[in-house]
């Protein structure tokens, strides 16, 4: 995730960007959007540190986080995005993108499958660190450092409505395997054939799935089949800020069936060695959990707040950066 380049780094990144778009497909370059360059009046630092990385919620939020740190540690920040991984995590590995946020597992993945195919043989667990660590050396191979991850993970998750658990005493999968009664499951087609979702939820816990309910992970559709009774069960994820406003509460995977999709700073070789900015990274990895997470995401997409304010709140809250 050598030396600080002290040039301006925006017109190399748009250059950057828009030959490796170019390169991939037309309709990607229309995906990459740059942002504004914010500046922070503490420390002396002079480089412009290019945040990026994909568009939704809570990867800008995350993108937020990031920046903000960087700017209270001194640094210059300018925000870019993507819809596209290989797009983004492409340019990071060039040097045209600094830091982007990451899914440990996910990340693992991606990268064990970049080099050995998509029959390779997973290396991401259940374990953060193990996971890290297996993916550090692919993306020292690229070019990028895998800094710590964060306690904060975005995992599949399973909910239920408050109602029903509390009828059922349910807080943890196991419970409701335990219960024995069949379910239906609100989730996305490929459930039925996805290790962590209804083969997992089957084998690892003896839930007692009657039928999957096709919907799209996490979306309003999947928590509405739960929440009016057409499915008891539904597929979330487990940063979700919007489950309180259906009613809804996720059941603990007790049994860690997930894989550690810890968030984690990646970042380019340009400023891997750069100790100021590792450090100013690192402060969110002890502080940042998955409630926390859950609560910034359901500021900005329940009580429609700007990724930019809900984090420099949390930050300051935090005593990572001054008020």
């Amino acid at each position: 995730m050598t030396s600080f380049r002290t040039r301006s780094r925006a017109s190399l990144l748009l250059a950057g960007v828009a030959s490796a778009v170019l390169a991939l497909s037309s309709c990607a370059a229309n995906d990459v959007q740059q942002g504004s360059t914010a500046t922070s009046t503490s420390g002396g630092a002079t480089q412009t540190i290019v945040v990026g990385g994909p568009d939704f919620t809570e990867a800008s939020i995350m993108e937020q986080l990031y920046a903000q740190l960087l700017q209270g540690a001194g640094y210059k920040t300018q925000l870019v995005t993507s819809k596209n991984r290989e797009v983004y995590f492409g340019e990071l590995a060039k040097g045209n993108i600094d830091v982007v946020p990451e899914y440990a597992a996910t990340l693992a993945e991606y990268l064990n499958q970049q080099k050995n195919g998509k029959s390779a043989a997973p290396i991401a667990t259940n374990d953060a660190a193990a996971t890290v660590a297996a993916a550090q050396p692919l993306a020292n191979a690229q070019g990028v450092t895998l800094l710590e991850p964060a306690k904060a993970a975005d995992q599949n998750a399973f909910a239920v409505t408050q109602k029903y658990a509390s009828q059922n005493n349910l807080k943890t999968l196991s419970d409701l395997g335990a219960l024995g009664q069949p379910v239906v499951l609100a989730a996305t087609e490929e459930c039925p054939q996805r290790p962590f979702c209804q083969p997992g939820l089957q084998g690892t816990y003896g839930i007692k799935i009657s039928s999957v309910l096709p919907t799209d992970f996490d979306s309003p559709a999947t928590k509405q089949a739960v929440q009016n009774g057409e499915a008891q069960l539904g597929l979330v994820a487990s940063t979700s800020g919007t489950l309180d406003q259906y009613g809804l509460v996720v059941l603990e995977d007790d049994k860690k069936l997930q894989l550690a999709d810890n968030l984690v700073p990646a970042v380019s070789k340009e400023v891997v060695n750069d100790p100021r900015l590792t450090e100013a990274l690192n402060k969110l990895a002890s502080v940042l959990t998955t409630a926390d997470l859950k609560a910034l995401n359901g500021q900005v997409d329940g009580e429609r707040l700007l990724p930019a304010d809900v984090a420099k709140t949390y930050l300051q809250d935090k005593g990572l950066i001054k008020g």
